[in-house]
């Protein structure tokens, strides 16, 4: 039996000043929104930052608890957030920094399944494209969408409703 390729993953690695200023300023939003995680368990931080389509941005960091699921990623905390206090705004783009407690760069890291499946919810429910961008080292960002990070992803049309 012969493999196909059935669908292609796009991504891009742009330095920091490639972004639009829109982008530089998300992602400096999520740098900042590490300050705000609570990870006494990993030690390791992570801040978002959405940018909803009317300008605002909502940020959100890690939040561990001694009883692990009952955490949740800065991924969720920010989407969970923007969708609670602005139900009706689209989302455009999601900004992702990561980093040990104790560290002073940020490092490659991804979403887990749980936010990926979470982002697909809202790219679905909103009928397009949300944008990502994970912060790596050395001032270089991995821009990408919800859909190639979750290429195979479940929404409500996975339903046959």
């Amino acid at each position: 039996m012969a493999k196909k390729v059935i669908q292609q993953v796009e991504a891009e690695i742009l330095d920091y000043s490639e972004l639009s200023s829109s982008e530089r300023c998300l992602v400096d939003d999520a740098k900042s929104a590490v300050a705000g995680a609570y990870a006494p368990y990993s030690d390791f931080h992570v801040g978002s930052a959405v940018l909803l389509a009317d300008g605002i941005v909502v940020k959100g960091s890690n939040q561990e608890n001694a009883a692990y699921p009952s955490g949740l990623c800065a991924e969720r905390v920010a989407i969970f957030s923007a969708g609670a206090n602005h139900p009706n705004v689209k989302i455009e783009k999601l900004a992702i920094a990561a980093k040990p407690a104790e560290a002073k760069d940020f490092v490659a890291a991804s979403s887990c399944g749980n936010c990926r499946q979470a982002m697909m919810e809202y790219q679905s429910r909103q009928e397009e494209t949300i944008e990502l961008l994970f912060i790596r080292p050395g001032n270089q960002i991995l821009k990408t969408t919800v859909r190639d990070l979750l290429p195979f992803g479940f929404d409500s049309n996975s339903l046959n409703k």
